[in-house]
């Protein structure tokens, strides 16, 4: 009850504020001469009634009227409100793209719908911000205010990068414990090289994934590198083509993804399953499954075979190998006796009788004693199969098998894909809708205020259309690998996104527009900021504590090199 009266007095609130800020109504004038006709003209001695209206704010004899549902204004607080009323709309609508991606996600699973059509939508809002910059109005109005554009476009990505990236280091860290983190074990406080957050392999993928797509801001800043101003268009043309044959190939390599990480999780599993037996058959043994010259100790191999042949038939079935393998602790790869059981039999048993006799027992041992002896790393002549078990236990832990059984837990699959479409529907909507109104206020805002708008953009837009930050901070802090994972390759594929497809945008809108290219300075900032995050998450999987530093550190850094460049040097 509480609830509903409070929104109520909002409402109430907030249409009272509108009719105070809106413009004056115009209705028949009435004369004040009284000896005239009770029909009036409208226009002899005409008495112009009072309103109320905040003029502090607004003034709306010298601003041009958006089509938004608010006035036009040309005051400083005037135009902070429209910034925060249509920032919070475009707010509302990347979190309906946000929340309506995530429940297809779950009921579809990755593949087209996860690799190729939400990751387009979950950058839909930077994407129409950019085109509502540069194409409404005359060239020259839209030459003003595509640095709304690229400002959004810079501010993006180095929040992403540098704000986001850092607080989630820090609200996901743990104890670091022989180069990894330990799940939720979170006992060193701030500990700068104690604690600290890891990530499976396939986060650095997309962490490189990111550096690649930093192309095409190299290639249309190329004429201005090699002076040679004259060949801009063709160098934003090429740009051009580059983002979308980047954009195409991203969502390719999405699409294909969990099938690649699937056979590389797979084949993870078939590792340390060989390493996990020969570690307790090592145990077992009387004496080393290796000679000194590290070929297979046929003899040792042959006595196990005995040991395990329980019935002494000359042959191990099923369950005799099952009440091998009871001891190992599969159970860390999350995989049953049973797998590790089918995976024995299906490597060993080449007969294909459901049985291993002594010969298939003694040739698979010795292929999988030759196979640890290439991986594992050697003292002497003799290889240590302990470490090659820890080895392939860290590789498959650094793979992250995230499973998932899409669809299954969820309740009226029915229902709820109907209620995501009409989700993103109504959020790509709602960002169409209020792109221009919100452009045109944060061009208006920095008229009024003497701030270049790319700073404007730069700081503010990003926070209005980057709502999977919330989600992000909420996830990094359950303190695991997986969802540690999870969170950084949102950021990463938030970021490449927008650097292909943004830009992409961008670059049509310059060239189709026939726009000046005189953004060297936010180019570079881009540069710099994804190549020093894309090298560091690019070729490690645990990130200590001290790293945040250096991320935070590149905001206030990226906006003074900006100013720098182009309000000392010129360049702009």
């Amino acid at each position: 009850m509480q609830k509903k009266m409070a929104e109520k007095f909002t409402f109430f609130l907030l249409a009272i504020l509108l009719l105070l800020m809106g413009s004056p109504g115009q209705g028949r004038p009435i004369t004040r001469n009284t000896t005239l006709s009770m029909v009036s003209d409208g226009a002899q001695n005409v008495w112009q009634p009072t309103y109320i209206q905040l003029k502090s704010l607004i003034l709306l004899d010298s601003c041009e009227q958006t089509y938004g549902f608010l006035p036009c204004t040309t005051t400083v607080l005037g135009n902070v409100f429209l910034i925060l009323v249509y920032g919070y709309l475009m707010f509302r609508a990347a979190k309906l793209l946000c929340d309506g991606c995530e429940i297809l996600l779950e009921i579809l699973g990755p593949g087209i719908i996860g690799g190729l059509f939400l990751p387009v939508l979950s950058s839909l809002p930077d994407a129409i911000i950019i085109l509502a910059s540069g194409l409404s109005g005359s060239r020259e109005t839209a030459q003003s205010q595509v640095s709304v554009g690229i400002g959004l476009l810079a501010g993006s990505t180095v929040m992403l990068l540098t704000v986001l990236w850092g607080s989630c280091l820090i609200l996901g860290k743990c104890d670091l414990e022989s180069s990894l983190s330990t799940d939720p074990k979170d006992t060193k406080g701030f500990s700068l090289t104690g604690s600290g957050v890891s990530t499976d392999i396939w986060t650095s993928y997309a962490a490189r994934i990111m550096a690649i797509s930093v192309i095409p801001f190299i290639i249309v800043q190329l004429p201005d590198v090699l002076h040679s101003t004259s060949q801009s268009r063709i160098a934003i043309l090429i740009a051009l083509i580059v983002s979308i044959s980047l954009l195409l190939s991203y969502s390719l390599y999405q699409v294909f993804q969990p099938w690649i990480q699937k056979r590389r999780i797979d084949f993870a599993k078939h590792k340390h399953v060989i390493a996990g037996l020969l570690k307790h058959l090592s145990v077992r043994a009387l004496g080393r499954l290796l000679t000194d010259d590290g070929e297979p100790n046929t003899t040792v191999i042959e006595r196990l075979f005995m040991m395990i042949d329980e019935n002494g038939d000359g042959r191990l079935s099923p369950a005799e190998l099952r009440a091998l393998v009871l001891g190992i602790r599969f159970e860390e790869i999350d995989m049953d006796i049973e797998d590790a059981v089918e995976k024995v039999m299906k490597e060993f048993d080449t007969s294909c009788d459901s049985f291993i006799d002594l010969d298939e027992f003694v040739r698979g041992i010795s292929k999988w004693l030759i196979e640890a002896k290439r991986s594992a790393v050697k003292q002497g002549k003799l290889i240590h199969l302990h470490h090659f078990h820890e080895q392939t236990k860290k590789e498959h832990h650094l793979l992250g098998d995230h499973g998932g059984h899409y669809g299954e837990t969820v309740k009226n699959p029915v229902w709820n894909t109907f209620k995501a479409g009409m989700m993103l529907l109504l959020g790509t909507i709602v960002a169409a809708v209020f792109a221009d109104p919100l452009v045109d206020a944060v061009d208006s805002f920095s008229t009024a205020s003497s701030i270049p708008s790319f700073f404007v953009s730069f700081v503010i837009l990003p926070i209005a259309c980057t709502s999977e930050a919330v989600s992000a901070l909420n996830f990094a802090g359950r303190k695991k690998l997986k969802t540690a994972s999870l969170t950084y390759s949102q950021i990463y594929g938030s970021v490449t996104m927008s650097n292909i497809l943004s830009l992409s945008v961008f670059l049509g809108l310059v060239y189709f527009r026939d726009l000046t290219w005189d953004f060297a300075a936010e180019v570079l900032v881009i540069l710099i900021v994804c190549i020093v995050m894309g090298a560091i998450a690019s070729f490690r999987t645990t990130f200590p504590l001290w790293m945040s530093l250096v991320a935070y550190a590149l905001y206030p850094f990226s906006l003074l090199l900006v100013y720098i460049l182009d309000y000392v040097f010129g360049w702009s």
